[in-house]
């Protein structure tokens, strides 16, 4: 099942996994510069094979969702901030008549579902923030190679992305689950659906200029997981556990040999962490 949100200019490509009374609601919220095919049909299934009503979407200027090109280089810092990506994860929940959702956002995600509970808290069930940061600079640095990385000149054909996606995943991936013949793989389906260097831009930009999430965090009162890997180099674990230290009553769960992205071999933990979260979630509401 496919459909597409409206958030006033701004329309919002997503995906379903399982039927709607298949149980809660699942909404999965993408990182920067990442389409919805980043959470695989697979690892989907998984997560719909445990009772849940999955959902992907493509962020705004990403895969098949609008992009903002018509935004000047001067502009680009303000043609909008996370509230407004939160703005269109309540989309696709008006779009599929869902009064709420469990969401789960990784990295930028990460930053759009906290944004999202801070603002729309009737909306969201539960809250699973993974590989992310509260905004503040001291929280979640990156390694000075992986900094290198991420703010370099952006990809100008096939050749330039592939060769930066794979260097990327060779800095900040789970080492243990280092696999290049996937991540090109991974990367020529990215490329072949959309390929928008600006657009990954626009969202960088985004993040740079929201406000900081710190204090409006303590007033989440919504049941919080937070993961994050001990390998990650891209956003240190500290953004994390300073996420679920602001929360109040978030867990945390450090993930032993992850990096910054979700190999398969690590799939069946996730789902098992996630659900169990989820399941706790729904018996304190009932």
């Amino acid at each position: 099942m496919t459909g597409v949100a409206q958030n006033t200019n701004c329309q919002i490509y997503f995906e379903c996994f399982g039927q709607p009374d298949n149980g809660p609601a699942l909404i999965l919220v993408n990182g920067l510069g990442s389409q919805c095919i980043n959470y695989q049909p697979a690892w989907c299934n998984m997560f719909a094979a445990r009772g849940l009503f999955v959902i992907r979407f493509d962020n705004r200027d990403m895969g098949l969702s609008t992009h903002f090109t018509h935004a000047s280089a001067s502009d680009q810092g303000q043609c909008y901030q996370l509230s407004d990506m939160a703005n269109d994860v309540v989309a696709v929940m008006d779009a599929l008549e869902l009064a709420g959702a469990h969401i789960m956002g990784l990295s930028m995600g990460g930053m759009i579902v906290q944004t999202v509970a801070i603002e729309h808290p009737q909306r969201v069930l539960s809250l699973t923030s993974v590989m992310s940061s509260t905004g503040e600079a001291e929280y979640g640095t990156s390694a000075e190679a992986a900094l290198r990385i991420l703010i370099a000149p952006p990809a100008t054909d096939r050749a330039s992305y592939l060769s930066a996606h794979i260097a990327g995943l060779r800095e900040w991936g789970s080492p243990e689950f280092a696999d290049e013949a996937r991540w090109t793989a991974d990367a020529e389906a990215a490329f072949a659906r959309c390929f928008d260097p600006a657009g990954t831009t626009r969202q960088f930009m985004a993040v740079r200029s929201s406000p900081l999430r710190a204090d409006a965090l303590r007033s989440v009162r919504i049941p919080t997981l937070v993961m994050h890997g001990d390998q990650d180099t891209l956003i240190d674990q500290s953004g994390g556990r300073r996420t679920a230290e602001l929360i109040p009553d978030a867990h945390f769960e450090l993930i032993e040999g992850m990096g910054h992205d979700y190999p398969p071999q690590l799939w069946p933990k996730w789902v098992d962490l996630v659900v169990d979260h989820i399941q706790r979630a729904e018996e304190s509401r009932s």
